[in-house]
């Protein structure tokens, strides 16, 4: 598809575009000077196509270009309507060969007003039903046009022929003979030229293809054709009735397929054409008398004008919808579309504060639970060895052996020993809950060997055998203060729960950049199968060999939790247990040199 924009029109357009024009030229006298001309210049247009004998224009292209250039310039150039008026009417008398008098004059000044009334009129009947300077895109407009055309050209035919009446230059017999002649041919003008000019005020852009191109040529074609039909002699008299008919076809195609530019070019043509062969005394609009072939080639020009337009009205209303829908859809389609992702997005919220409320109810249970677990604890566990304390040190304050006493400190320091592991296990509890997660570089085979250096002292004079392997080549992030914690609880226990013999812990360590695998085996007591799903549980004790508080386990699994690592126990009775803890690194690592 090729799109033309047409250079050669532009004087045409910037000429006939008022508004433009109203930018261009600063002076109004010029504007009403240029209007005057172009009113004078196509009343020499309609004196040509007039009827030799009676003079009698069966279109008068004044009346189309008066109404179409007020409506585009607005009412102030009215007085160039005037001015235009006068001076092509004295043209218009002249070619009659009227003797000029004061008469005359009168009547053309009475003329003059009439036609500027009209078009003033039409112009504010347009304003006022149809609203807009284009009334030839929406179908109800034109009819109103219609109408508008109808109802103005009354005030100019009728007041110029009773100017003419008044002043004796026509009898008052032939009133309404003259002012229905001049009614229509004004009327016929309205409705060919003023479409015409009101297309060609907008910019010409056309699409044109080349389907286009081949209907606007067979539309030519075919107007070729019938005036050659109609110029062929032994034609029929009702063939030549019927020819021109076969045109309305053809500028229906017009108002269907193009703009409202080509098809007023069309409209345009085909009346030119109708009225130029008809006022030659030939073609089919041709009849006996000058009336009576003024009357039908106007009544011809007429209907085809306002069907065609009525057409392009209805199909360029119908497109516009069109689009209208298209867009409204396309519009509608994505409002449909961002709601959904709203609502998308709404349900994800929703969704996720469910969990968020699922997960703090799971919390606030596991609270309570704990809560109620560590209140019947700490009554328990940290009374106690108060209650023994005191028990003891009565016992004491009575007995008279040194050894005795010396047993019962014994017992006393035991008692203080349990309630300080108690205590000391709450404590790393509350902190593990409380604190945020720290990041220190962490070397695993360092920490381990001060945890055992700690724990030699508790050892209950148990010889601890050790074995250390760990393979760390990369530096590693996390919380070394949770991390004493764990693995202190886990080989604390391993030294409590020892079989007897000498106990032995082996601990195997793989540290890579992402995460840090750490196994810890020993060769104690082991722990019941039935217990081992438990034994992360608060206050759990897998036995009462000497018990601790139940929170040592309970400590390494939330406090992993923490890290956002795993646990995991497996222990086999009278064999051992192992315990494998998996952690990540909490930065990015670089190989250790």
């Amino acid at each position: 598809m090729i799109r033309l924009d047409y250079g050669w029109y532009q004087l045409v357009y910037y000429f006939l575009r008022m508004q433009r024009l109203k930018s261009t030229l600063k002076s109004n006298d010029l504007r009403i000077i240029l209007i005057a001309l172009c009113y004078y210049v196509s009343a020499q247009v309609g004196l040509w196509l007039s009827f030799p004998i009676s003079k009698a224009a069966p279109l008068w292209p004044p009346a189309g270009l008066a109404l179409a250039l007020i409506i585009l310039s607005g009412y102030r150039t009215w007085p160039a309507i005037t001015i235009g008026s006068f001076i092509a009417n004295t043209l218009v008398f002249l070619n009659l060969q009227v003797e000029f008098s004061f008469g005359l004059l009168s009547s053309l000044v009475v003329i003059a007003i009439g036609n500027t009334l009209e078009a003033l009129f039409g112009y504010y009947l347009v304003l006022k039903f149809i609203k807009t300077k284009n009334p030839f895109v929406k179908t109800i407009h034109v009819f109103i046009f219609l109408l508008v055309a109808l109802v103005a050209c009354l005030i100019g035919s009728v007041t110029g022929t009773g100017g003419l009446i008044m002043n004796g230059i026509i009898k008052s017999t032939e009133f309404i003979t003259n002012s229905s002649t001049w009614w229509i041919s004004n009327v016929v003008s309205v409705l060919v030229i003023t479409p015409f000019i009101i297309s060609w005020s907008t910019r010409f852009k056309f699409k044109w293809n080349r389907l286009q191109a081949i209907e606007w040529g067979v539309f030519f074609s075919c107007l070729a054709i019938i005036i050659a039909i109609l110029n062929y002699n032994p034609i029929s008299e009702t063939m030549q009735r019927s020819l021109p008919f076969l045109v309305v076809p053809f500028l229906l195609w017009l108002g269907f397929r193009f703009n409202l530019q080509i098809t007023g070019t069309g409209i345009l043509i085909v009346a030119f054409v109708a009225i130029f062969f008809t006022i030659k005394g030939t073609g089919p609009f041709y009849l006996y008398s000058e009336d009576s072939s003024l009357l039908l080639v106007q009544i011809f020009t007429g209907i085809i004008s306002i069907s065609t337009i009525i057409l392009y009205a209805t199909v360029y209303e119908r497109t516009v919808a069109q689009k209208a829908m298209l867009k409204f859809n396309e519009n509608l389609e994505s409002m449909v579309k961002e709601r959904t992702k709203e609502l998308n997005e709404e349900v994800q919220i929703r969704r996720k504060t469910e969990e968020k409320i699922k997960i703090s109810n799971r919390k606030l249970r596991k609270a309570n639970i704990e809560l109620d677990n560590f209140v019947y604890s700490v009554s328990h566990d940290l009374r106690a060895p108060i209650a023994s304390v005191l028990g003891l040190v009565n016992l004491a304050k009575k007995e008279k052996d040194v050894e005795m006493m010396q047993k019962y400190l014994l017992m006393i320091a035991q008692s203080a020993e349990q309630q300080d592991t108690f205590i000391k296990d709450i404590l790393d509890l509350s902190r593990n809950a409380r604190l945020e997660v720290g990041q220190e570089d962490i070397l695993f085979k360092e920490m381990f060997n001060e945890i055992f250096e700690q724990l030699k002292y508790g050892a209950e004079n148990k010889r601890v055998t050790k074995e250390i392997k760990i393979n760390q080549k990369h530096h590693f992030k996390s919380d070394s203060k949770r991390l004493k914690v764990i693995f202190n609880n886990l080989i604390s226990n391993a030294i409590r729960y020892s079989n007897g013999k000498d106990p032995h812990i082996k601990i195997i360590g793989d540290i890579d950049d992402t995460i840090a695998k750490i196994t810890v085996t020993d060769n104690g007591k082991g722990i019941p199968k039935k217990h081992l799903k438990n034994v992360f549980k608060m206050f759990y004790r897998a036995t009462e060999d000497n018990a601790g508080s139940g929170l040592g386990l309970y400590i390494v699994k939330e406090t992993i939790d923490k890290l956002r690592g795993s646990v995991n126990l497996d222990s086999q009775l009278a064999k051992g247990t192992t315990v494998t803890i998996e952690v990540p690194n909490l930065a990015e690592t670089e190989e250790i040199v």
